[in-house]
């Protein structure tokens, strides 16, 4: 049965409206939007017939939930852990080994209690669907699971238990460096082989639902030019496209400089140069980080209509570099966020901080606003939505005719809200702390989140809180990669 909201304040694709009338489906997407407030009487219905349903009223500011563009859930188990230095070299290379050592730890039951406390945190947060970049594939000891992949599933039952909308991306893993370097030993529970890889996306994707309603669907990754040998990339891409034409794509790219010089040494061009050369990008790719790319390559990636993900919190923790967003911006580019290592899981500090990393640079204020929107949170909101529902290949990031009903509802009344006028909502949510004044979260037309919490956030932390004292903390070594 279909379900219909009156929202007191609401940002739709045309901008702020007071009053408009939501249709949602059974299945969670929206039928109809009425902006005007005759429609919120049983007219349209045929006056008060049986299959009229009731008008519910949202009293709050609702917006869209956001689209979390890239993370690894195991890494949640991770942060707070690596926050001491081993050596005065640490680094990414050096963090790399302690994520190695938590992944070869981990169980499918393990895994699954990390990405449901990981998933719940999310949808506190604002997340409403997620992006899972999922490169552990075997068993502990590098064996492959006999008749379907229990770490995958692991993924796919924490995103079932929370509510949260998933697209898993079975990422292939093949080199340890360019120039097809073996793996090494701690990094076997990574590989793949390519009929492995596509085979497995073949079945997953011949088992979705097409109608847009599913919550779980399924893309492709390739871990990054170091990690899958050029040929092997491109045959992959191709066989990707036979299985589905707009099956979304992501990929780890330059996102630091020794991953850049080295492929310039192997390749004789620099990451993103090489796949704009490569003629394989399309709109269903999104380029993770990107943080040392070019004006001339955020330029290429602009014109072929593929997406960036940045994730500033993870990029800055792992001293990465800055990435060039209004630059990027500045050529129309589709860009959008995700929470990446996890060492913090907040659409709105992702937005906050790739504003202020350019104003500390700049030393002026409202860098990413534009000529279109003068107001910077409601522009980063609402652009990295709909972005990132691009960039994870589901109907999500706005609230509008054919997309899901993925909305978060702000409490005006929290300290964070208070006076502000709704106009403002986004910028409040993104620079003032109002992820405190998430009083609910909607996925697909149900709730989730209630009075800022969700159901089963009490039951996920504590069997979080039980495995993390059974780990303990790993602590990173400095052996470099």
């Amino acid at each position: 049965m279909s379900h219909r909201y009156q929202l007191e304040s609401a940002y739709l694709p045309q901008g702020w409206v007071h009053g408009a009338v939501v249709t949602v489906s059974a299945a969670g997407l929206i039928t109809h939007v009425a902006l005007d407030g005759a429609a919120a009487d049983d007219s349209a219905w045929g006056g008060t017939a049986p299959h009229a349903p009731h008008i519910q009223r949202i009293d709050g500011i609702v917006v869209p939930g956001m689209p979390n563009a890239h993370s690894h859930a195991f890494q949640r188990a991770m942060a707070g852990n690596a926050e001491y230095r081993t050596s005065a070299q640490d680094s990414f290379w050096t963090w790399r080994d302690a994520m190695y050592a938590l992944a070869n730890r981990l169980e499918p039951d393990d895994l699954e209690a990390i990405a449901t406390q990981l998933f719940v945190e999310m949808l506190e947060a604002g997340y409403t669907s997620v992006a899972e970049f999922h490169y552990l594939h075997r068993r502990r000891d590098g064996a492959c699971y006999a008749d379907h992949n229990d770490l995958w599933e692991a993924v796919t039952a924490a995103a079932h238990g929370t509510g949260i909308g998933l697209t898993l991306l079975p990422t292939l893993y093949q080199s340890s460096d360019f120039g097809a370097v073996p793996l090494k030993r701690e990094q076997q529970r990574f590989r793949l082989e390519t009929d492995q890889f596509l085979r497995a996306i073949e079945q997953r994707v011949g088992t979705q639902p097409r109608d847009g309603a599913n919550l779980i669907g399924t893309g492709a990754a390739f871990h990054s030019l170091r990690a899958v040998p050029y040929e092997v990339l491109r045959e992959a891409t191709l066989a990707l496209r036979d299985i589905d034409p707009a099956l979304p794509v992501h990929i780890h790219v330059a996102e630091q400089l020794k991953e850049v010089k080295s492929c310039q040494r192997e390749t004789g061009h620099r990451p993103i140069e090489l796949l704009l050369h490569s003629g394989l990008l399309t709109q269903y790719w999104c380029l993770v980080h990107a943080t040392h790319a070019t004006a001339e390559e955020l330029r290429g990636i602009a014109a072929h209509s593929a997406t960036v993900c940045a994730s500033i919190s993870t990029e800055a923790n792992l001293g990465d570099g800055f990435f060039d967003a209004p630059q990027f911006l500045a050529e129309h580019g589709r860009l959008c966020v995700g929470s990446d290592s996890q060492a913090t899981v907040s659409p709105a500090e992702e937005l906050r901080w790739l504003e202020y990393e350019h104003r500390l640079r700049r030393r002026r204020r409202g860098v990413l606003a534009s000529a279109g929107e003068a107001h910077v949170g409601t522009r980063l909101w609402s652009e990295a939505a709909v972005h990132g529902a691009q960039a994870i290949g589901q109907p999500v990031g706005a609230i509008a005719v054919g997309r899901r009903a993925d909305w978060l509802v702000l409490d005006p009344e929290h300290p964070s809200l208070a006076g502000a006028a709704p106009e403002t909502a986004l910028d409040h949510l993104v620079f003032a702390g109002a992820e405190r004044a998430i009083r609910d979260v909607m996925v697909a037309g149900q709730l989730v989140v209630k009075h800022g919490r969700h159901r089963r956030a009490e039951a996920a932390r504590e069997r979080f809180t039980a495995l993390m004292r059974r780990l303990g903390a790993a602590p990173p070594t400095a052996t470099g990669a």
